[in-house]
């Protein structure tokens, strides 16, 4: 069976080629794993079967063969599975991938979504105009402990993995900021994983799918 992954069918301009189901489009791409989209709308009102699959209405969803998940990262260990090209096997290097994998997304999005507050959503609000030369200064000391742990290695790991795959969809969320063109490290590791044909598709792939305007469920 082919799988199924779920993603938006519009969302506004900002946010295209940055929806988080182009994380699994790009592991499948890497691959060569055939896959097919099923476009729903982000704006309310969902279909409450969907809360079932996302409780939080939100994409990507996964179906594979029976199998069903939610959280791209939780997906993207799911199809690391099945190709070691995507998750070693080696039992240390498949831990450093793994905890790089949760660190990505742990330890350095959360950061990101911040960022995205203060500066998009809720950036006419005054606390949002004091908080965002902290946020910045503390983003940069996290940011280079990240470059700082890549050192002149190519990947995360011993190859490019799921980890890399978290990380440049990561940090390309700072690609309006100093934040990146400060740190040619992190700002070369990020040029190095988009430059690769699999994510030039997926990220294709995932802008030809959205719609000009708002479409309905």
């Amino acid at each position: 069976m082919t799988i199924e992954i779920t993603g938006f069918n519009w969302v506004p301009d900002f946010a295209r080629g940055y929806v988080r189901d182009l994380r699994p489009r790009w592991a499948c791409e890497e691959i060569g794993l055939p896959y097919a989209m099923r476009l729903i709308s982000p704006l309310p009102p969902k279909p409450a079967a969907y809360f079932g699959e996302q409780p939080w209405g939100q994409v990507p969803v996964l179906h594979d063969d029976g199998v069903q998940l939610f959280e791209s990262g939780a997906i993207l260990l799911h199809l690391g599975e099945r190709d070691e090209r995507l998750l070693p096997r080696d039992p240390q290097a498949r831990a450093t991938v793994t905890a790089w994998l949760f660190a990505a997304l742990n330890s350095v999005e959360p950061w990101m979504f911040e960022l995205a507050n203060v500066e998009i959503f809720s950036a006419k609000e005054e606390w949002a105009k004091l908080r965002r030369p902290s946020l910045l200064a503390d983003t940069g000391k996290r940011l280079d402990r990240l470059a700082d742990a890549l050192g002149e290695r190519e990947w995360l790991g011993d190859g490019f993995s799921i980890a890399d795959i978290a990380m440049v969809t990561v940090l390309r969320n700072a690609d309006h900021e100093d934040l990146m063109t400060s740190r040619p490290r992190l700002t070369d590791y990020v040029a190095r994983g988009t430059a690769r044909p699999a994510f030039q598709h997926a990220i294709a792939a995932q802008l030809a799918d959205f719609q000009p305007e708002p479409v309905a469920a």
